[in-house]
């Protein structure tokens, strides 16, 4: 699986998660006109869970190699 392949797949749970509450945010800015002074924050957690992701993925791999160097994998 090349790198591109390996982000989508890493990435799609997030997107499935937060794309509805993004779109039930919208809609509720729209009809109530609160959420919008918002959007900040949603784009700020998306950033912090995709880095938290990243990084899972990061200590995955470099664990994969150490494994491999010693043998076991």
């Amino acid at each position: 699986m090349n790198r591109l392949e390996r982000a989508i797949v890493a990435l799609a749970p997030i997107w499935l998660a937060l794309a509805p509450s993004a779109t039930a945010a919208q809609a509720a800015a729209q009809e109530i006109g609160g959420l919008r002074a918002y959007w900040h924050v949603f784009i700020a957690y998306t950033i912090a869970i995709a880095l938290v992701l990243g990084w899972v993925i990061s200590i995955a791999r470099r664990l994969r190699d150490v494994e491999e160097r010693l043998g076991r994998g």
